[in-house]
């Protein structure tokens, strides 16, 4: 008579969207959009950093800075993708602070390629903030005290300006007439992930913030090359990094 045989299976771990198992993740977290730009971060910035997850082709890794444990985790493109992977790390890995270091399109002349912009607010054509709290449009703002610190990195790292931008759910989108409208509200910058960032902060209980680096800009049509794109952002990763070991 054959003996039947039984197989163990080891109890899945991560989520649908992250492979890394419980503790993997560091409570302070980087967050450029492009996986590229993850893997150079943790190549160049963090020390003794270890891949923790790839599902999707979105990387993630884990090592220290200045010696306290921090990760750095890709976002993808948009607020529906920045939503998904800033919402996992709060809720299933005990991150506390995730800061987002990206590329934007400067929008008004006093802001010029690679320059640094530190977005105190989000303003949004998204539904997201909208959604959270019955039909309210929220006003989406980072941790103040994250804010705070990043200012006072950025005294260090000039040029820099603090203000709000423009998070948009269209990247082709012809729209006349918006940015000079933007520009004259004082908005920086236009880019696609910071407001689904800051609302899921708010919503998770987490401290949020977005340091980008203009890439491009929409009135001049001045922009970096790919290439530039992935390691023009050192400035932007410094001013991040020194914001969240803020009070650490």
């Amino acid at each position: 008579m054959k003996q039947e045989t039984t197989t163990t299976r080891t109890p899945p771990t991560g989520t649908p969207h992250i492979a890394a198992a419980p503790g993997d993740f560091a409570p302070l977290v980087l967050m450029p959009g492009d996986p590229r730009r993850a893997r150079h971060i943790a190549e160049t910035f963090l020390k003794d950093a270890r891949q923790v997850t790839d599902v999707r082709g979105i990387l993630g890794y884990t090592g220290t800075h200045l010696g306290v444990p921090m990760s750095v985790l890709a976002s993808g493109m948009g607020i529906p993708s920045m939503s998904i992977y800033a919402t996992e790390l709060f809720r299933h890995y005990d991150v506390r602070r995730i800061v987002r270091v990206g590329t934007a399109g400067a929008i008004p002349l006093s802001v010029s390629l690679r320059d640094v912009i530190i977005a105190s607010a989000a303003h949004t054509d998204s539904s997201v903030s909208g959604l959270l709290v019955g039909g309210v449009t929220l006003s989406l703002t980072p941790s103040y005290r994250l804010l705070r610190a990043a200012a006072d990195a950025a005294r260090w790292e000039e040029p820099v300006h603090i203000g709000p931008v423009f998070s948009s759910d269209h990247f082709y989108l012809d729209r006349p007439g918006v940015f000079d409208a933007l520009a004259g509200r004082g908005t920086l910058a236009v880019e696609m992930e910071a407001a689904g960032l800051y609302a899921v902060a708010g919503a998770e209980g987490g401290e949020a913030l977005a340091v980008l680096t203009a890439s491009d800009h929409v009135r001049t049509g001045e922009a970096l090359s790919a290439e530039e794109r992935e390691t023009c952002f050192d400035r932007a990763v410094r001013i991040a990094a020194a914001a969240l070991l803020a009070d650490v």
